[in-house]
């Protein structure tokens, strides 16, 4: 399980995580966007709570995590965004056994200039950000010149009440893994400082696949 709060890097570190562990990773963000997007029951459902800015409520979260898990029985999975609150890991654990829960520590300040800065292109799904990628011209797409966007969950406002949101909830989750003896924590404000730490420890855990890729070239 990967934890932190949404702009830490959960998903360039998950990406890293995949790449050189080989796990199947699976994102509570993706997997709600996906039926948002097709309109599941699921889907309709949740987006009524997000459009709130409010987390989703643990049934609907867990039964749809728990039914994607299902179909990964034969492999290594990384979950990301899940569990969120002690009541999703509890039914989480009567599930599967959890080996390691990686969190990482960023602080909130750090999050809300990362996220505030983050703008898009809808058409496209660009993403630019002030900070490190911006565009060429203030709010305008590089390739067609058409204006970006800011998704309403990255707005400053959104953005505190979610980062309030995650430290009520989620903390207690982190307590119940850390009494678990299952809780590392990794802290900074850059992923590419962070994520040496985060590999070295799981090189400990499980091989790294992308190494065995390189040395056999197909």
């Amino acid at each position: 399980v990967i934890m932190g709060p949404l702009g830490s890097g959960k998903g360039t570190v998950s990406a890293r995580i995949i790449k050189h562990f080989g796990v199947k990773h699976l994102s509570s963000g993706d997997l709600l966007r996906e039926n948002m997007q097709k309109k599941t029951e699921v889907g309709i459902l949740a987006k009524s709570y997000v459009d709130q800015g409010q987390l989703i409520p643990d049934d609907i979260m867990t039964q749809l995590m728990l039914s994607e898990i299902k179909g990964l029985d034969r492999y290594n999975w990384l979950l990301d965004g899940f569990p969120r609150t002690v009541a999703q890991a509890e039914a989480l654990d009567k599930e599967c056994d959890i080996d390691t829960v990686i969190d990482l520590d960023v602080p909130f300040e750090t999050i809300k200039c990362r996220l505030t800065a983050r703008w898009i292109h809808p058409a496209s799904g660009r993403v630019y950000n002030l900070e490190f990628n911006p565009p060429k011209v203030q709010g305008i797409d590089d390739i067609t010149g058409e204006p970006l966007v800011q998704r309403d969950d990255d707005k400053p406002a959104t953005v505190s009440k979610r980062l309030q949101a995650y430290d009520a909830q989620t903390k207690p989750v982190l307590e119940y893994y850390r009494k678990k003896g299952l809780l590392k924590s990794f802290s900074g404000t850059e992923t590419n400082k962070i994520w040496p730490l985060i590999y070295a420890f799981l090189q400990t855990k499980l091989p790294d696949v992308s190494q065995k890729d390189a040395a056999n070239p197909r």
